[in-house]
């Protein structure tokens, strides 16, 4: 099976290398297409997401892709952005659940953060009107609304969840979310089995905070979809342990949540446990379920164990120590 695999750059090239090592040892061989976006590309190729990395995914259509530097405020785009709009990468999802051996004050988290990945304020389309004033465009679609609404119904209905949560701040942008917010019920009357909620963004963010155990699957748009992700992932322990998934109707791409962490790249310290848990994705995606399974029970016994952990996770370990325990448990 060939796979596209980005490095990235940063801590990248340190957790997939850790990644694809794990993936080997659940059992699945993956001859990985190697090609490159981030500051390096930026350098070498004179793109920090050349044209022929966009034409690799689109030939193999599956991507493994590390962590990408992205400037802040100058300097190139998002290669995030430029790849989700790209290859039409309309969703994504983020898992969130609470691990064993991740101190966290909540123990009971499994919901699912769905975003629509293309519109909103990271359509970019923004210019400045006169020195000192400057306009951003929030790109609120009916065919995009409806279409995330209804794959987040859907990924409820194949996985068994029982509630939709739609995200919005309809009471201030009547037009925009007032859309998305028509677009959700209407797609909520073709799924009479699963619940349909509705709530005000701010609202969610509290109620998370006070009780994330009452949430199932949320669904929202692009800037409120990056934010609450985030959180999300602080409520078990951070970024170091999500995974993350950018899907479309014809490719996918698999990533770490985390940034590229310059300031540690190098130092062997890098925690690759987010970007293992978005392979493991990715191989349940493709249909090696068994193996995704094992990834996902090899991370839950590293963890438990707190053998070669790294200092994010409260140990003294370097990436090649918490690696070995990975690889080790998915072996079996």
């Amino acid at each position: 099976m060939q796979v596209v695999l980005i490095e990235g750059d940063g801590i990248g090239p340190e957790v997939t290398a850790a990644t694809c090592r794990v993936v080997a040892a659940a059992g699945v061989k993956i001859d990985w297409v190697r090609t490159p976006a981030g500051a390096e590309a930026a350098k070498t190729h004179g793109d920090p997401l050349p044209d022929e990395t966009l034409e690799v995914i689109r030939r193999y259509r599956v991507a493994l892709k590390g962590p990408c530097t992205t400037p802040v405020g100058k300097g190139f785009r998002s290669i995030n952005v430029r790849l989700r709009q790209g290859l039409e990468l309309f969703a994504s999802v983020r898992p969130v659940t609470t691990l064993p051996g991740v101190m966290t004050p909540y123990d009971k988290v499994d919901l699912v953060v769905v975003r629509e990945n293309t519109e909103g304020l990271y359509a970019g389309l923004e210019h400045e009107v006169v020195p000192g004033v400057v306009e951003s465009v929030r790109l609120i679609t009916r065919r995009a609304a409806e279409r995330i609404v209804r794959f987040a119904f859907e990924l409820a209905r194949v996985r068994g969840r029982r509630v939709v949560t739609f995200c919005h701040k309809a009471d201030v942008m009547r037009l925009s979310d007032g859309l998305f917010l028509e677009c959700a019920r209407a797609v909520a009357d073709e799924f009479p089995f699963i619940l349909f909620d509705e709530k005000p963004i701010d609202n969610v963010c509290l109620e998370l905070a006070a009780d994330p155990s009452r949430f199932d699957v949320l669904v929202m748009e692009n800037l409120f979809g990056d934010l609450i992700s985030d959180l999300c992932a602080g409520l078990v322990g951070g970024l170091g342990v999500v995974p993350g998934a950018n899907l479309g109707e014809r490719y996918a791409v698999f990533e770490a949540v985390h940034g590229s962490a310059p300031d540690i790249a190098g130092k062997g310290l890098a925690n690759p446990i987010a970007l293992v848990r978005s392979a493991a994705m990715l191989l349940e995606h493709v249909g090696h379920r068994a193996a995704a399974e094992r990834i996902e029970r090899a991370v839950v016994k590293t963890l438990q164990a707190g053998v070669g952990l790294t200092p994010d996770l409260g140990g003294s370990g370097t990436t090649t120590t918490i690696t070995a325990e990975l690889a080790r448990h998915a072996a079996k």
